[in-house]
């Protein structure tokens, strides 16, 4: 990598740093390693989620010393990311290759089908791709978040007149967002947004989602009298919380590969 590209840049109207350098794990393998300067960061910190690995730095702290200890700590990351990436994730999609297609807690076997425009079906039991033969790996990505849209926005429709009635007023509008770490959120002008990895999920986990974020309506807070009003409404959620605790990393990682 060039020196200008190894220089950490500056994101304007930020006070983050960041640039990314390249770490060899055992075996040759070779990977890049988010590095973040936080003037918030009181110590040199490693971390993995679905995004990758990420370097920690605070702003006392040089690059050698940032490199120095990304080497000493290179077994513990290599055990980390095996760990994330072999959590039951399926084979990246690749045209004309049969595969697995996440949706609603199960993964459909997905066949390729040739067709003049790209079209994804679904039934109970499997995924058909009508592909053209020259769709790119762009077109699959698109088609992939249009067709991901389209069937959380199912769910909500399905869901959400059941719990109006009880509210003050509906949500403002509905967004549907690639999340890195929330699940929903409810904004103060009414707007909700919602982790389109909901979808990939099994649908009560969904469905909980959308009750937390509705209950905000009520109580802008997360107080006891909130959560008096999401039992009342979804007595189950203490165990679609634990389902996201379990699975959470593995959906958003999923939607990720996909997307």
């Amino acid at each position: 990598m060039s020196p200008s590209l190894r220089r950490l840049l500056t994101t304007p109207g930020t006070t983050l740093q960041r640039d990314t350098v390249r770490l060899q794990l055992e075996g040759g393998r070779e990977i890049d390693v988010l590095r973040v300067r936080d003037p918030r960061a009181r110590r040199i910190k490693l971390s993995v989620d679905e995004r990758g690995a990420r370097l920690t730095l605070p702003l006392r702290a040089s690059l050698s010393i940032g490199e120095q200890f990304l080497q000493q700590h290179r077994s513990w990351l290599q055990r980390q990311l095996q760990q994330f990436q072999s959590n039951d994730m399926p084979a990246p999609l690749v045209p004309g290759t049969p595969g697995l297609l996440p949706l609603r807690g199960a993964l459909l076997p997905l066949r390729w089908q040739e067709g003049r425009y790209a079209r994804l079906e679904v039934d109970a039991d499997e995924a058909v791709m009508h592909w053209p033969a020259r769709a790119s790996e762009a077109t699959l990505r698109r088609m992939l978040r249009e067709f991901y849209e389209a069937q959380t926005r199912a769910d909500v429709g399905r869901w959400l007149p059941r719990y109006l009635p009880a509210l003050p007023r509906a949500p403002s509008r509905v967004r549907l967002k690639v999340m890195s770490s929330q699940w929903g959120s409810l904004a103060p002008d009414g707007s909700m947004a919602l982790d389109l990895a909901l979808v990939l999920g099994r649908p009560s986990a969904f469905e909980y989602v959308l009750v937390h974020e509705l209950c905000h309506l009520l109580q802008p807070n997360h107080s006891a009298a909130f959560w008096h009003e999401v039992a009342s409404r979804f007595p189950a959620w203490k165990q679609e919380r634990d389902y996201f605790h379990a699975e959470g990393r593995r959906l958003k990682a999923m939607l990720r590969q996909l997307l």
